[in-house]
Formats: structure tokens, sequence, C-alpha cells
């Protein structure tokens, strides 16, 4: 019996997926700002995505198979995931999405200043910082607590990077792996979430088509996204991943040429044309990391 030959999928795909559903799950969420309190639509997109991850990996399963450090570190990834979440959204019903963006990706500008110790991986990280800055256009206007509420989401997006990181590393052929690893934080981010979201959530319940949509937004914010990001982390180094994240506002401006008709100015088109240097100049310096 022959064995069908499987091509490998390069990393940069799966971060491909990551970074065009990270930003059609925000479109959702802003249509449900109009029926229900910001908090409410958050937990909406944690619980969906955390009932999906129930139903498709069964990550209770994990009980008894982790170290006590791992068992710590998914119940960190569950409290970074329900207080990040929450806070972008805080922070988007606040200030311009754009500037909220430019903020969140300061932190893992770091993780990959880090990492950039070649010339040619400083040129790349100063290449694709200059393409964010054009594209996002930061301003110092608005509610000073929307700020507040960027600038904790930037620090929990770190968080969320080393954690998710470590986790997609950490599977081995008797543990599971990332993916399933994933889905336990995200039930654990969906009770630490509950308290707070569920009531201001409510008015979902008596309207399917808002229910719907929450679900909707937890499938393209926390699993589509979240589960390429773990297949992505397996392969790549932390540097390398978090130099990638800096094409997120190329994507968003693409996106929204194709779903929006919003056309891009030049200085958009500069700051994708920066983004994209950037991120192909950048060279590991060693292989990447197993695949499972």
């Amino acid at each position: 019996m022959t064995r069908t030959a499987t091509i490998p999928v390069p990393a940069p795909a799966y971060f491909g997926v990551s970074a065009v559903f990270h930003y059609l799950g925000p479109a959702l969420a802003v249509l449900l700002f109009a029926h229900m309190d910001v908090i409410g639509v958050a937990w909406l997109r944690i619980a969906g995505a955390a009932v999906v991850f129930a139903v498709w990996r069964r990550p209770w399963r994990l009980r008894g198979q982790l170290t006590r450090g791992q068992s710590w570190d998914l119940v960190l990834l569950g409290l970074v995931l329900a207080t990040m979440n929450t806070v972008f959204y805080l922070a988007v019903a606040r200030l311009p999405l754009s500037t909220v963006a430019a903020i969140e990706f300061l932190g893992v500008i770091g993780l990959a200043a880090v990492g950039a110790r070649t010339r040619r991986n400083m040129l790349a990280l100063c290449l694709a910082v200059g393409g964010v800055l054009v594209l996002t256009d930061i301003r110092l206007a608005g509610e000073p607590l929307g700020f507040v509420f960027a600038f904790t989401n930037s620090a929990l997006f770190v968080l969320y990077v080393v954690l998710g990181h470590r986790a997609a590393n950490a599977g081995t052929r008797r543990q599971p792996g990332g993916i399933d690893r994933l889905g336990a934080a995200m039930l654990i981010a969906a009770l630490v979430a509950t308290p707070a979201g569920i009531g201001q959530a409510w008015p979902a319940f008596t309207h399917p088509v808002w229910l719907l949509a929450g679900v909707g937004v937890g499938v393209c914010s926390s699993v589509i996204p979240y589960v390429a990001d773990q297949l992505a982390m397996a392969r790549l180094r932390r540097a390398t991943f978090a130099l990638m994240l800096t094409i997120l506002p190329a994507t968003a401006t693409a996106v929204g040429l194709v779903v929006l008709a919003q056309r891009p100015t030049v200085s958009d088109l500069v700051g994708i044309a920066l983004v994209a240097a950037g991120t192909a100049a950048h060279q590991q310096r060693t292989p990447p990391a197993k695949t499972h």
C-alpha cells in the first residue's frame, strides 16, 4: 500500500490566515456595539470561542497529563486572553482602531528587537517599524482612559505571544500539542470573563441574530487566528513571529479595500511596502522549531 506524500505548509501561510481573520472579527463586533455593551460583546467572543474549542478539542482531557508548571501556564494564558480581549474592545470603543493597533504593536516590536541580533534583522525591524508608523499614524488625542486600555492591551499581547509560543512548542508524542492547550486556556478565559460579561451580553440571548453574530466574532477573532498562530509559532522563533505581526496593519488596509471598498492612500501604500520589505528581509538564525 502506497503512502500519500503530504506537502508541508509553510509557516507564513498559517500566519496569513491569522492576519486576515484578525480583522474580520472586529468588523462583526462593531455591528454588535450598537446593540449591547462592549464588555458583553467581548464576553460573546470569548464564550463563543470556548464553546467551539470544547466541542472540537475536548480540552478537559488534558487533566492529569501536564506538569504543575504547564498547568499554571495555561491558567495564566486564560487570564491573559480574557483580559486582553476585553480591554481591546474597551480601547476600540474610545479610540480610533488605527491608534489602538499602533499601540498594540509597541510591545511585540520590542520582542522582535530582542531577537534582532544581526545587522540584517535589525534593518528588517527598522523597515517594519517604519511601515507600521506610516500605516497607523499614531495620534495622541482622545480619551485618557482609552489610552490606558490600549497600553494595557499592548502589554497583554506580549504575554499572549510569549505564553502562546511556549504552548505551541511544549507538546510531545506523549503530551497534547498547542491547539489542545489553547482550547483549555480559552475555557479558563470564559470562566474568568463570565461574572462581568454575561449580564452585559444577556440581550443577545433574546435576539438570535445578535447571538449568531457573537459566535461569529468568537470564531473569526479567537478560534481561526489563534489556531493559525499556534501552527505558525510551532515553526518560527518567537522573535520572528513577533516581527511578522507587524504585517497586520498592512493586512487591515487590504481587508478595508476588498471588504469595505476603502481605497488606500499613498502613505498607506508606502507603509505596506516598508512592512513587506522588513518581513522579507528578516532571517531566522536557527532552523524553524519542530513541527507536530
